[in-house]
């Protein structure tokens, strides 16, 4: 019987919104808590450069992408709700953007 699975994508920012640089010990701390919830963990250490703007304000966006394959059940959608509020405040940041969708493994 195959389960179905859904990939959670996170953007990590390696900046606050004023552009001082986020320590690699934020990012470590994310990645463990990730990997120790899941089990495993894939993170694209390329720099994603992303720009937006809110309330008139444009701000510039240096980014990584953390992706976690899971089974797909209510608990993961929960778990990712929480963590996003967390991620916002660790951070620093307005938002966080966190995306998932199906995937089938093979």
């Amino acid at each position: 019987m195959s389960k179905s699975y859904r990939r959670y994508e996170i953007l990590l920012p390696l900046q606050f919104n004023d552009g001082t640089p986020i320590s690699d010990d934020l990012i470590g701390t994310t990645l463990k808590e990730l990997r120790a919830q899941f089990g495993a963990i894939s993170v694209e250490t390329q720099s994603i450069q992303g720009t937006w703007s809110y309330l008139g304000q444009e701000y510039r966006d240096a980014l990584i992408r953390v992706f976690v394959d899971v089974e797909d059940k209510a608990s993961a959608r929960k778990f990712f709700k929480q963590f996003k509020d967390k991620l916002k405040q660790r951070f620093q940041q307005l938002d966080i953007w966190i995306t998932t969708y199906p995937v089938d493994v093979v």
